[in-house]
C-alpha cells in the first residue's frame, strides 16, 4: 500500500506527478520510438518536438570523418521523447528549464584543429518569452565563438546542469544504467529528514561480487537540507567519473545545494583499490576564485530520481512511465505487471444529465456538436433567438455555453497547452464540444488565442527576427499573461550592439523616415 503523508503531497512530487502527466504524452512516445525503430532519427526528433540544427555534411568538410562516424552513431542511439522525460525542469508548473545549453556528448576536435576545443553536442531550450510549444533544439557546440541562431541567451554549455556523463538519460542502448546509476538497487537516498549523519565504514575487501559502498563524511547529509530529497549515497561514485572526465584522478569539487548554498568536497581515494572517500573542505582554505572553477557535480548526479520518488510514494503507477524508465526500474523495484504500451487520449462522449423544467435532459455530442438532446431542433432554434433577443435560456442551453466558455476541463487543456501538446489539448476540446463546435467567449478560448500568439513569439525567436534581447522578459510576475509580457517588452525600442541582427540595425539606424509626422 503507497504510504499517506501526514499534510498533503510535497510540493515536488505534486509538480513531478504533472509533468510526467502531461510534457511526454504517450502519442509522443509512440511516433517517436517508431520512427527511431527503423532508424529515422530525424523523424523521431521530429516527433518529439526537437529541432535539428545541425548539417552532417558541413561537420564532415570542417572536422573529418571520424568525428562525423562518431555523432551520426549517438544520432542514431539518441531517444529525444527519452531525452525530454529527463530534461531539467523549473516549478512550479514544470515548464522547461528556460536559456539552458545541456551537452550530451563529447568528441575530439577532428582533422586541423587539434588544439581547439572540444566539440559538444548540445541541445538547447528557448528563453520564457519564446517556450511556446516547449520546443528543443539539436545542435554541434564549436566553441566560444560559435554563433547560434536565435541569439541564445547562454549558448555555451552548462557545467551544472549536463548529460554527457550521464547518456543513460538519453541513450537508448544504454537505458537500462539508470537503476543502477540512480541508486534504486541500493540503500536509498538520504532525505532532509534523516538526522542522523553517515559515519565512514569501510568494506572488507573480502567481500568478492559486491560493489564496494561508498564512504561519505559526517555531516554531508545534514548540509542537504532542501525540499528535494539529495541522493547523498551516490556522491562519491558520481565525482569519480566527473573527475576522470576533467582528466583527474582525484581533487576537489562543488554541489549546489540551493540557492546560494554549495557544499565544497573532496574526492581522496578513487582508484580501484581504495573506497571512494569525501571529505568536506572550508570556504575559507581556498580563494573564491579557485572555488568557482573547481567542477560542478552535475544536477542529475546531485538528486535523487523523480520517477524513484513517484513510484515509492505511489504517486505515478509503473504503466505511466516512460517504456525505457519503466522497464529499468520494474528489475530493481521489482514491480509487477505487463510493459506500458502508450495509447491515444480517450475521449468520453457520455451525455451529461441537466435538471431542466422540472426533467432530467441529456447533453451529447450529436452531429460534431454538443447539444441538448431531448429538445427539438425547432424549439432550440426559438430559444436561441429569445437568448439572442434577451430573455432568459433555457437550463440546457445555458449548460452548454457554460461548457464552451469554461468547461471543467479547462486545467487539462492548460496543462497540455503549457507543455506543448497543442494535439492533445484540442483533442480534449474536440471530445468534450465536438469537432464542428465554434467557441465562444470565456476562458477557452483565451487560452487557445494565447498559446498562437505565443507560438508567433517562438518562430520569431528561431528566425532570429525577433527585437527583444534575450535577457529581457526571461521572467514573468505570477498572474500575467507570458505572450503579452513578451510583447510588451518587444514593444521597447532595443539597443543597438554588436548582438543586433544586421536587417534589425538597418531599420534601426535608417534615417529615410523623419521622426515625427509634422511638415517642415
Amino acid at each position: 500500500m503507497a504510504p499517506h503523508f501526514a499534510n498533503a503531497i510535497p510540493a515536488h512530487l505534486s509538480m513531478w506527478q504533472r509533468v510526467r502527466a502531461y510534457a511526454v504524452p504517450p502519442s509522443m512516445i509512440e511516433k517517436a520510438s517508431a520512427r527511431r525503430a527503423v532508424g529515422d532519427w530525424a523523424g523521431a526528433c521530429a516527433a518529439a518536438r526537437v529541432y535539428v540544427d545541425l548539417d552532417l555534411r558541413a561537420v564532415r568538410l570542417r572536422h573529418g570523418t571520424e568525428v562525423t562516424t562518431r555523432l551520426r552513431a549517438d544520432l542514431r542511439r539518441l531517444a529525444p521523447d527519452l531525452l525530454r522525460w529527463h530534461m531539467p525542469r523549473i516549478a512550479p508548473d514544470g515548464r522547461l528549464r528556460p536559456g539552458l545549453t545541456l551537452s550530451l556528448a563529447r568528441y575530439g576536435t577532428g582533422q586541423g584543429s587539434s588544439a581547439g576545443p572540444p566539440l559538444h553536442l548540445v541541445v538547447r531550450t528557448p528563453p520564457a518569452w519564446a517556450d511556446a510549444g516547449q520546443h528543443l533544439s539539436l545542435a554541434l557546440w564549436e566553441g566560444p565563438r560559435d554563433a547560434v541562431r536565435g541569439h541564445h541567451p547562454h549558448p555555451h554549455p552548462d557545467r551544472r546542469f549536463r548529460l554527457d556523463l550521464h547518456r543513460h538519460l538519453w541513450d537508448a542502448d544504454r537505458s537500462g544504467e539508470l537503476a543502477s546509476r540512480c541508486g534504486a538497487r541500493g540503500a536509498p537516498a538520504l532525505t532532509p529528514s534523516d538526522q542522523s549523519s553517515v559515519i565512514p565504514q569501510p568494506v572488507p575487501p573480502g567481500e568478492a561480487g559486491r560493489p564496494a559502498e561508498p564512504v561519505l563524511p559526517d555531516g554531508v547529509a545534514r548540509l542537504a537540507c532542501h525540499n528535494t530529497p539529495f541522493a547523498v549515497g551516490n556522491w562519491a561514485v558520481e565525482a569519480e567519473l566527473l573527475l576522470r572526465a576533467q582528466g583527474l584522478s582525484r581533487g576537489a569539487f562543488t554541489v549546489r545545494l540551493g540557492a546560494r548554498r554549495r557544499a565544497l568536497l573532496e574526492l581522496v581515494a578513487p582508484d580501484d583499490r581504495h573506497v571512494p572517500t569525501l571529505r568536506p573542505l572550508d570556504e575559507d582554505v581556498l580563494p573564491a576564485q579557485e572555488i568557482a572553477a573547481l567542477p560542478v557535480l552535475p544536477e542529475a548526479a546531485t538528486r535523487v530520481l523523480a520517477d524513484l520518488e513517484l513510484l515509492r510514494t505511489g504517486l505515478v503507477p509503473p504503466e505511466r512511465l516512460h517504456p525505457l524508465v519503466a522497464a529499468a526500474l520494474r528489475a530493481a523495484l521489482e514491480v509487477a505487471g505487463p510493459a506500458p504500451v502508450p495509447g491515444p487520449v480517450s475521449a468520453s462522449s457520455d451525455p451529461h444529465r441537466v435538471e431542466c423544467r422540472g426533467e432530467s435532459h441529456r447533453i451529447a455530442l450529436r452531429d460534431g456538436v454538443l447539444t441538448a438532446v431531448d429538445h427539438d431542433p425547432a424549439q432550440l432554434r426559438r430559444e436561441e433567438l429569445l437568448v439572442a433577443l434577451g430573455g432568459p435560456a433555457l437550463p440546457c442551453l445555458r449548460a452548454i455555453d457554460a461548457v464552451h466558455r469554461d468547461p471543467e476541463a479547462l486545467p487539462a487543456v492548460r496543462e497540455r497547452l503549457r507543455h506543448g501538446d497543442v494535439t492533445g489539448a484540442l483533442a480534449v476540446v474536440e471530445g468534450l464540444l465536438g469537432p464542428a463546435a465554434v467557441l465562444r467567449d470565456g476562458p477557452l478560448r483565451d487560452e487557445l488565442e494565447s498559446a498562437t500568439a505565443r507560438r508567433v513569439d517562438h518562430g520569431l525567436f528561431r528566425s532570429g527576427l525577433s527585437t527583444v534581447r534575450s535577457g529581457i522578459g526571461a521572467g514573468t510576475v505570477e498572474g500575467e499573461n507570458t505572450s503579452d509580457v513578451g510583447r510588451a517588452k518587444a514593444s521597447r525600442r532595443p539597443r543597438i550592439d554588436r548582438l543586433t541582427p544586421v536587417p534589425v540595425r538597418r531599420k534601426l539606424s535608417s534615417r529615410s523616415r523623419p521622426r515625427t509626422g509634422l511638415a517642415c
